[in-house]
């Protein structure tokens, strides 16, 4: 078994994988999003010391599977370093407990293989990545073969998202709030702009559209609940349609063959509903990752770890440090 753990940003994961046929034995999650939801945001010192509460109490829980563990795997890469630092030092006290080796494990791989949670991995893929922190595509050949094809110049989709909900006064997390919002909108009543809609760059932005609604929001004032969905509805459209235009000058220059979307935000529906479609009409396989799956989890993590350890890709303990930054972004 592999014991995984998460602490990247605001969730505390724990999961233990059967390394023989992937199954998932034992995952835990604790999400921080209450904690943080009042101060429109992630606090990196509040978001650590949760951690240092929650992670412990989940291990608690996992400790009959201690015995049989083979290797311990951590998030250490991407993330806020604060965070990732206390699934660190949990992972390397762990190691020195049991004697079993370390797996450090890229947060951005964790998520392609949130598509295989529980199955064989199923590569080449071509991957588009929408989270709170990233918006890439990605040529995935294999866990050590990762290509970024194209990635955001400023803002991430799912940061996008956070912002506007922010300017709104709704709260955090954003895209829920902004997803429900927009199902009672009209997504045509603000002609937002769609970003480097006339561009031929492989690339993402979303500050142009994000100062487009700040400003249309500006002019609304006293905001009402209509004007709020219809915020919600258009943005959104721009949002996604933004996602697609891309992802479509992608499959123009690269031959997909199959292609999934995964991440935390690739949970929203809409998003998937338009893609779905393009893709049927363009005859391109599509994959999501399951719903509960999306959103940073340990159990995607111990996925990645597996294949891994197959390939003895250990990580030594004085080596294995929380890193803010991905190796290959």
């Amino acid at each position: 078994m592999i014991l995984s753990i998460e602490s990247s940003c605001d969730d505390s994961s724990i999961a233990i994988t059967r390394i023989e046929d992937y199954k998932l034995l034992f995952h835990k999650k604790i999400s921080q999003e209450l904690e943080h939801s009042r101060y429109g945001g992630v606090v990196p010192e509040l978001a650590s010391r949760l951690h240092a509460e929650a992670l412990p109490r989940i291990l608690e829980e996992a400790k009959e599977f201690l015995p049989h563990v083979k290797a311990i795997a951590v998030t250490n890469e991407p993330g806020l370093s604060v965070t990732l630092m206390e699934g660190v030092m949990m992972a390397k006290a762990l190691h020195l407990a049991l004697g079993k080796p370390l797996i450090g494990v890229n947060h951005l791989v964790g998520h392609i293989y949130s598509l295989f949670i529980e199955q064989e991995a199923r590569l080449p893929k071509m991957v588009l990545l929408v989270s709170g922190g990233h918006t890439m595509i990605l040529n995935v050949r294999g866990y050590n073969d990762v290509k970024v094809i194209a990635t955001t110049l400023d803002d991430s989709f799912g940061e996008s998202f956070d912002k506007v909900a922010k300017m709104m006064g709704l709260g955090y997390p954003g895209g829920p709030i902004i997803e429900q919002l927009a199902r009672e909108g009209d997504p045509n009543r603000f002609d937002f702009p769609v970003p480097l809609k006339n561009s031929k760059e492989l690339a993402f932005s979303y500050s142009g559209l994000k100062n487009a609604v700040r400003l249309t929001l500006a002019k609304l004032t006293p905001l009402s609940k209509r004007d709020m969905a219809d915020v919600a509805a258009s943005f959104q459209r721009a949002a996604i349609e933004h996602l697609l235009q891309r992802s479509k000058l992608a499959w123009e220059r690269y031959e997909p063959g199959d292609f999934a979307i995964v991440g935390g935000a690739s949970a929203n529906l809409a998003l998937r509903r338009l893609f779905e479609a393009e893709c049927r009409r363009r005859e391109i396989a599509i994959e999501f990752a399951p719903l509960h799956f999306c959103a940073d989890n340990a159990a995607m993590i111990g996925r990645a770890a597996i294949e891994g350890y197959k390939l003895k890709h250990f990580t030594p303990m004085e080596e294995l440090q929380a890193r803010p930054r991905s190796q290959f972004t």
